[in-house]
């Protein structure tokens, strides 16, 4: 492939030399201006407003339009002259996830190919650093005139470049939204679910484009004199016409599961192809409480949903709530019960110790007793002694 760009890439102090590859390439089909009345061709040509004259393109520059309408004229000269150290480099200058990339911010796409023998070795390094780190390097460039910014990544065994927009150069999605407010109720987004699970994945190389391959044929049928053969007419686009999205959900489900050879419930008709699509809505409701946290299935109400757009009996409801009642009441009475048990547990333990307490402080008091008589009949015993020594 023809190189577009010859640099290298700046990481750190290792320079790689590289050579940019579109990676791309625009396979639309372009038209020639024509004069209708005998097919000659139109052309634009470049005059001189001045001098009334058509100029080659060896004579042609640039000039900046100021805003008093005057033409201030930049040379290539002018422009080499500047001091853009990403000229002829490809500076990186972070690395980040790949999610941290606004996909809205990506533009074109571009092959880094190492340039000489020398270049494999950091080559194949910052491609094996950027693996390993499963992270994308941002990076400042040089191309056409203007520096732009760019995400260095890995394809295969390949380093890839996006360009990217600048930040400033992303449009505020302003008065984009809908303005009226809009409920969706929860049997919508399952019959949603339904059919995104329905249509399933696709292998994207087996993606082509229609209008160019029917574009083709015409010009071929049109080159060998025929008639182009007669296509079927394009679905009108619906505008603003309010249709019912119960139904249209239905149906798409169950045009879906035709394309993909599966059978509408044994061929019963639309009636047991909405029975089928109700019971694929369940399956899908089912699994989804399966899978939420034990939490989440807590501290959801028990309440009965709507499916097709049809409410739940409530006879069937009253009979989901009178065991769920029950269990209340019984769970509610052993709560009590346990209340009860843990109350009087709690009673008779203080009603114990109090006992213990009392009966530790009589103990003490008989003995304080017995020690004060003890005390006593000493003393009245030496006194006793005395008087008789005396005698």
């Amino acid at each position: 492939m023809r190189s577009i760009w010859n640099g290298a890439i700046s990481f750190g102090l290792v320079s790689i030399p590289i050579k940019l590859v579109n990676a791309t390439e625009n396979h639309s089909i372009s038209f020639r201006q024509i004069h209708t009345e005998d097919g000659g061709r139109i052309r634009y040509r470049k005059v001189c407003e001045l001098e009334d004259r058509e100029v080659a393109s060896a004579e042609i520059g640039k000039g900046y339009e100021d805003a008093d309408g005057s033409i201030i004229p930049i040379t290539d000269q002018d422009l080499a002259a500047l001091p853009i150290p990403t000229a002829k480099t490809i500076e990186i200058v972070a690395f980040v996830p790949a999610d941290r990339i606004d996909p809205l911010q990506i533009d074109a796409a571009y092959y880094l190919s190492a340039n000489g023998v020398p270049a494999a070795k950091p080559y194949t390094l910052l491609r094996e650093a950027l693996k390993r780190s499963q992270k994308v390097a941002i990076a400042k460039y040089a191309l056409r005139g203007r520096e732009r910014l760019g995400m260095l990544r890995v394809v295969d065994d390949v380093i890839a470049m996006h360009g990217l927009l600048w930040p400033d150069e992303i449009r505020e999605p302003e008065g984009v939204a809908p303005e009226s407010h809009v409920t969706v109720r929860d049997a919508e987004l399952d019959l949603a679910d339904a059919l995104m699970d329905t249509l399933g994945d696709v292998d994207m190389s087996t993606l082509h484009d229609d209008y160019r391959s029917a574009v083709e044929e015409l010009i071929a049928a049109k080159v060998e004199g025929g008639t182009p053969a007669e296509q079927a007419p394009a679905a009108e686009a619906g505008g603003g016409k309010v249709i019912d999205l119960m139904a249209a959900l239905e149906s798409s489900v169950r045009a879906a599961r035709t394309a993909r050879g599966e059978s509408d419930e044994g061929g019963r008709g639309d009636e047991g192809a909405e029975s089928g699509t109700k019971a694929e809505v369940t399956q899908l409701r089912s699994h989804r409480a399966k899978s939420a946290p034990a939490s989440a299935r807590k501290s959801s109400p028990a309440t009965p949903k709507q499916v097709g757009g049809k409410k739940s009996t409530s006879a069937s409801a009253k009979k989901k709530e009178a065991p769920a009642k029950k269990s209340a009441a019984k769970t509610t009475a052993t709560k009590s019960g346990a209340k009860s048990t843990t109350a009087s547990g709690k009673s008779t333990a203080s009603k114990a110790t109090a006992g213990k307490a009392a009966a530790g402080k009589t103990a003490a008091s008989k003995t304080a007793a017995k020690k004060t008589t003890q005390k006593k009949t000493a003393s009245a015993k030496k006194t006793t002694a005395k008087r008789r020594a005396s005698a």
